[in-house]
C-alpha cells in the first residue's frame, strides 16, 4: 500500500558530500514523522534524524552539524544532506516512515535500504 523509494547512496571520498531521497508512495493521508537510520557491519541500527510533520527535528550526536534533513510534505518526500563524511558513515542507510493511511494510523513503513562507502 506504501513503499518507500530510496536513492542517492554511493562511494564518496572522506570529507565529502552525499544527499539522499526518501520518496513515499502509496494511499497516503499524512507522514508524521520521517527518519533517516543506519546500520553497520555488526552493528545495531540507529537512528541518525528524524523530522516530524510539523518541523521538528532530531540527530544522533555523532552527525550534528554534519548531517541535514528536509522534508517536503506536499510530496511526501525527505532528503539528508551528509556533510564531511568519514570511514565511521560507512553502512547501509535506511528510511523510515510513520504513515496515516485510509486504512491505519500509525503504521510504519521501510524503504530498501542503500549503502554509503566512504574511502580514499
Amino acid at each position: 500500500q506504501v513503499q518507500l523509494v530510496v536513492s542517492g547512496g554511493g562511494f564518496v571520498q572522506p570529507g565529502g558530500s552525499l544527499r539522499l531521497s526518501c520518496v513515499a508512495r502509496g494511499s497516503i493521508r499524512s507522514i508524521y514523522v520521517m527518519s533517516w537510520l543506519r546500520q553497520a557491519p555488526g552493528q545495531e541500527r540507529e537512528v541518525i534524524a528524524t523530522m516530524t510533520n510539523g518541523g521538528r527535528k532530531y540527530y544522533l550526536d555523532s552527525v550534528k552539524g554534519r548531517f541535514t534533513i528536509s522534508r517536503d510534505n506536499a510530496q511526501n518526500t525527505a532528503g539528508l544532506q551528509m556533510n564531511e563524511l568519514g570511514p565511521y558513515d560507512k553502512a547501509v542507510y535506511f528510511c523510515n516512515a510513520q504513515v496515516a493511511t485510509h486504512e491505519a494510523v500509525g503504521e510504519e513503513y521501510w524503504g530498501q535500504g542503500t549503502q554509503v562507502t566512504v574511502s580514499s
